[in-house]
């Protein structure tokens, strides 16, 4: 991690010494007696959680986090929020800490990648209950084959977002052959929609924005069929954290999680934003 070199020590023992009152871990026994309980998603995150054209949050997880809540028992307190420089940074803003600007930590917050070596640098955090297996894939337009050899690509509009793996991808890849043709946006969706549009001819995206973008209706646009040549990441387990002092929740979640997987909520709630379910390796 490279908190103390972005934050510095001074704001370390700032935060050491004015913790956020929403700090305080709340258990099943709380969450119960107040019929709420706090669930946060990432903002402009679709398709699993954004603002519609109402302004409400919407999106998978905003749906999976409501039935999380109705299994327990209480009410969804919905807490969207804006993505630090790692998942590091969410996790101690939004679970165990809270901000230093202010705010209050969450009880619950959704997709977070169940990875050990995450789980490890985070030990203020307990990460489980994993409900999908996410991944990237690639979009072609009309007029690209989707299936050559990414090289094969010279010359061709690529789009993806900002500083991800899909940018790095293409812009270091292969020599970085295809890094003059490579135009960075602010999100996944966002690069989808311009393949969408034809403004660009090439976009690598996680599936679920690709899936998501691709069953509002585009016909032209196809996704690539055959794996990626030396993609660095094979695929990863999504799940939910919560503070390390609410293991009695944690345990609780696992439980809930693994029921709706099991009665085919998780499934309903992918398909309905046109998922394809994918379930995680982890059990």
């Amino acid at each position: 991690m490279t908190a103390i070199t972005r934050r510095g020590a001074v704001a370390g023992a700032i935060a050491a010494a004015f913790l956020p009152s929403g700090a305080i871990a709340r258990g099943l026994d709380k969450i119960a007696a107040e019929g709420v309980v706090r669930i946060a998603v990432y903002r402009d995150f679709e398709p699993w959680s954004w603002k519609g054209r109402d302004g409400a949050v919407t999106g998978i997880d905003v749906d999976l986090g409501r039935a999380i809540a109705e299994a327990l028992g209480a009410r969804a307190q919905i807490v969207d929020f804006m993505a630090d420089e790692d998942v590091g940074d969410d996790l101690r803003n939004m679970v165990w800490r809270g901000s230093l600007v202010g705010g209050q930590t969450c009880d619950i917050m959704m997709h977070v990648p169940f990875d050990r070596t995450l789980a490890r640098a985070n030990d203020r955090a307990v990460i489980g209950a994993p409900y999908y297996r996410e991944g990237f894939l690639m979009a072609c337009g009309p007029d690209v084959d989707c299936e050559v050899a990414p090289p094969a690509l010279k010359g061709k509009r690529l789009v993806a977002e900002l500083d991800s793996v899909p940018d790095f991808y293409f812009s270091g890849s292969f020599g970085g052959v295809l890094r003059g043709d490579t135009r960075h946006l602010m999100s996944g969706a966002a690069a989808v929609e311009e393949v969408k549009a034809g403004t660009a001819d090439v976009v690598l995206a996680t599936r679920a924005q690709v899936e998501h973008a691709l069953a509002g209706g585009a016909a032209t646009v196809k996704a690539r069929k055959g794996p990626l040549p030396a993609l660095p990441s094979a695929g990863w387990d999504v799940g939910l954290a919560v503070k390390d002092d609410s293991r009695d929740l944690a345990d609780r979640l696992e439980q809930v999680v693994a029921g709706l997987r099991a009665d085919g909520t998780v499934e309903t709630i992918l398909r309905h934003y046109g998922v394809s379910p994918r379930p995680p390796l982890a059990t």
